[in-house]
């Protein structure tokens, strides 16, 4: 089937199974790396990506439900929030090996779109369900802050 995808501004068109996770669609078709399987039931956010602004976890999503605009870590260069946490994440050297952050960072967007002034408090809840076996949980809450910091 021939599904039809808008990613970061581009339409793609792919023939592909529609039960497909949207995950594997990205990674193997689209060829998008940010988005990492980590568990496969949407349970560690690794695949975190934005549809139409909302997080989904594209791991569990099938590409034939996947509607509207999808934007990955990939278009952080034309997204102020992304680049402000992208330029963030690396200044607080809160990346280790990396796996979690994209979606860290896909998360945190959207709370920094809304607030800008986020508390330590909201920054942990909107986090919560990413893990990060590296142990960069401190680091990445500077990170967000600092990102706010230059967003405000």
């Amino acid at each position: 089937m021939t599904v039809q995808l808008t990613v970061n501004g581009q339409v793609l068109k792919l023939d592909v199974d529609p039960s497909t996770p949207l995950l594997y669609v990205l990674r193997n078709d689209a060829m998008i790396n940010s988005a990492k399987y980590g568990c496969g039931a949407g349970q560690c956010g690794a695949c975190a990506v934005l549809m139409d602004d909302q997080v989904v976890l594209s791991c569990t999503l099938p590409v034939s439900s996947a509607k509207g605009n999808i934007k990955t870590l990939e278009s952080y260069e034309g997204d102020r929030t992304l680049n402000a946490l992208n330029k963030a994440f690396i200044a607080e050297q809160a990346v280790q090996c990396g796996y979690c952050i994209s979606g860290m960072m896909i998360r945190a967007k959207t709370l920094l779109d809304k607030n800008k002034h986020p508390s330590v408090q909201q920054i942990k809840d909107t986090l919560q369900g990413h893990l990060c076996r590296c142990g960069t949980h401190t680091r990445i809450i500077k990170a967000i802050q600092r990102a706010a910091q230059e967003l405000a």
